[in-house]
This record gives structure tokens, sequence and C-alpha cells, in this order.
């Protein structure tokens, strides 16, 4: 939907207030789901009142400590960072602007999907 790339000295969820005021069809969305990097309460409440929408934050489980577990929607997320690694201009950080990064991340992603569509074609 939307890709945001900001320095790495930025708290998640002052680029996720960057992120979502770019959202488009922002009125169709009735959850968003984040990790615990944007567990913060100002955060959440400015989502609540800009958007209306219902936010649910993944917390690790007390088991996760011991070992790996697969947590329910996170998957989803570090699946598709293992898809952008697989084109070598994202693997490493060349770009000397975020929004060359950007365009090559959307590039990618068109790619997967043009690949998905015309498999079966």
């Amino acid at each position: 939907m939307r890709v945001l790339v900001h320095p790495a000295n930025e708290q998640d969820s002052v680029g996720g207030k960057y992120l979502l005021k770019r959202l488009p069809f922002w009125q169709r969305l009735r959850r968003f789901l984040f990790d615990t990097g944007y567990n913060s309460p100002s955060f959440l409440h400015w989502l609540v009142q800009v958007f209306g929408v219902e936010a649910e934050v993944s917390q690790r489980s007390k088991e996760q400590q011991d070992g790996f577990i697969v947590q329910a929607k996170r998957w989803i997320v570090e699946r598709t960072f293992g898809w952008l690694n697989r084109f070598r201009r994202l693997s490493k950080d060349y770009e000397q602007s975020s929004a060359v990064s950007e365009s090559f991340i959307y590039l990618s992603m068109i790619h997967l999907m043009l690949r998905r569509l015309t498999r079966n074609a």
C-alpha cells in the first residue's frame, strides 16, 4: 500500500505517523496491526483520533525467551522482507536518498506481483 524509508535515529511511532498520513483509502480499513516498536500510548491515541480504527500491537509471549515461536500475523511481514532481500539493490543500503530506496521497494513489489499474475497465464 505504502512504503516509507526514514532515518534509523527516528522512532517507529514517529515514522508511523508520516506513513499513515500518506495511506490511500484509509476509510476502508478497520484495524491496524503493529509490532512492539509502535506500542506508544500517544501514537495509539493519535491513531484512534485521526483514523477511528482499532489498533492491535503484537506482544511477545513469555515462552519466546527460550526459543523461536511464530507470532500470528508477524510472519507476513518477515516473509515480505525476505522477498525484498532477494533483490540485489535492496540487500544493502546503497542509496543516497530515501526516495530512491522507496522507489526500488515499489519496483521490487511490482516485479513480484507481475510474476505471480503471469505465472498461470
